[in-house]
């Protein structure tokens, strides 16, 4: 029986590069799911602080709630932090196309300093319609964007996984050695690839490459481009340790203008809910 496209997951993370949560269901806005990537961690001055520099900020895990954002991490009680209200940015913040977010105040700062080990503070962005998505990175006039890197939606697809695992798996084995017990490497999460919509189904491995957009229920998604990958999908999400994997079989069978691919950006059309199950149309 043929598996008709769906949507396998949905993915939303609230603060840029800490861990985020699985949903059933999610409502799409012109800046992406609501809720993903409307906060950031930042250094005392400013500086974006991502997980490739800091790879303990994914021991900490965000999850979206109504106005606001629940943390949590090992060893200290949850904190829930409110969008700030009646207060204009007062944070400078080093990152392209935004100069100035939000503080979200000295509790979540303290909070966030401790479960990290250094000193951070906790910013908002009140209107994702302060910054764009660049036209290099596929964006049109009137495109909004999150603290997200390039682009509102990120989407991989289970097939693309699975090819992924797979050369993974045969390169653990190519380099282990004959006279012993080779082992093959648990499959790679793709957690480790912070998409927001996963979509299964009967589908060729990276032909997500090749679509003009999706079509979820009512909602419809234009492709804006590949998404290059980083150091930070080489984190090993149990340990905080960084690895090879998987950039570097990415390397081997993804590579393209110096750059390694997996997943697409997608930038939202039309707005509307969707949910773990629906149907997924691509359009060509």
């Amino acid at each position: 029986m043929v598996a008709v496209p769906h949507v396998s997951s949905l993915h939303v993370f609230p603060v840029k590069s800490l861990r985020g949560v699985d949903v059933p269901a999610a409502h799409v806005e012109r800046w992406g799911v609501r809720g993903d990537r409307r906060w950031m961690v930042v250094e005392p001055a400013g500086g974006v602080l991502t997980a490739r520099e800091h790879p303990r900020m994914l021991g900490v895990r965000a999850e979206p709630l109504d106005g606001g954002v629940r943390l949590s991490a090992p060893g200290a009680s949850d904190l829930q932090v409110r969008e700030p209200e009646g207060v204009e940015p007062d944070v400078t913040v080093g990152l392209s196309r935004l100069e100035c977010a939000t503080g979200a105040g000295s509790a979540a700062d303290d909070w966030l300093s401790d479960a990290l080990g250094r000193r951070v503070r906790l910013v908002w962005l009140d209107d994702p319609r302060r910054r764009t998505v660049s036209p290099q990175h596929g964006g049109r006039a009137g495109d909004a964007l999150s603290l997200a890197d390039a682009g509102p939606l990120l989407v991989t697809t289970e097939a693309s996984m699975a090819a992924l695992n797979a050369w993974v798996a045969d390169r653990a084995l190519e380099a282990a050695d004959p006279t012993g017990s080779p082992t093959v490497p648990a499959p790679l999460p793709m957690e480790r690839f912070r998409p927001n919509l996963v979509v299964g189904g009967d589908l060729e491995p990276f032909e997500e490459d090749r679509w003009a957009g999706l079509r979820v229920g009512d909602v419809e998604l234009r492709f804006a481009e590949r998404c290059d990958r980083c150091s930070l999908t080489t984190i090993d999400l149990d340990t905080l340790v960084t690895t090879k994997e998987p950039i570097r079989t990415l390397a081997r069978h993804r590579r393209e203008d110096g750059k390694t691919w997996f997943g697409v950006r997608m930038v939202p059309v039309t707005t509307g809910r969707v949910a773990v199950g629906d149907p997924v149309t691509a359009l060509r």
